[in-house]
């Protein structure tokens, strides 16, 4: 878990490095053991009201942005990534449209009993997914979106306790 401060120091340094013309308003800043993501709300451009149109005006506000702003934003994320020894990855908001661009994918070593493998075969040989990894990958995601408020609670307890640790003994 990062902590608040890290996140605090973040958000300060982006605030003053990012142009201020590139998002509307303060971008959402999430930080793991490994990725530092940064995703900012883009202005929604003007279209008529037709659903398929504002869903491609949306896609291709965020390719502008993506491709106008690929060099600085390569060169603000080494400079982020030196200093907060983390990749960083970049996305963006508009309207209904969010995308992410150069994430991560971390493998992460798991043990899993016959009984878990076979779940996982499962989804595999129904064509749900590719490999055991994309299954696995599968229901991690299927978890965090049935879970969203039981997860954030969790998250804000290790929050608190977080903070708890700080102002301990050996603080």
């Amino acid at each position: 878990m990062t902590s608040d401060e890290t996140v605090e120091k973040v958000r300060g340094w982006l605030a003053g490095r990012l142009p201020q013309d590139w998002f509307e308003g303060t971008p959402e800043i999430v930080i793991d053991r490994e990725e530092i993501t940064v995703v900012g709300t883009l202005p929604a451009p003007e279209v008529a009201e037709g659903a398929s149109e504002k869903e491609a005006a949306q896609a291709g506000r965020i390719r502008e942005f993506r491709e106008r702003t690929r060099d600085r934003r390569i060169e603000i994320a080494r400079e982020l990534e030196h200093r907060g020894r983390r990749k960083v990855a970049w996305g963006a908001v508009c309207g209904e449209r969010r995308e992410l661009f150069t994430t991560l994918s971390v493998p992460v070593m798991t043990r899993l009993r016959q009984a878990e493998r076979q779940v996982l075969d499962t989804l595999v040989d129904a064509g749900v997914a590719r490999s055991r990894s994309d299954a696995l990958a599968w229901c991690v995601r299927l978890v965090g979106k049935n879970a969203d408020a039981w997860l954030a609670d969790l998250r804000e307890a290790l929050t608190h306790v977080e903070r708890v640790r700080e102002t301990g003994p050996d603080a």
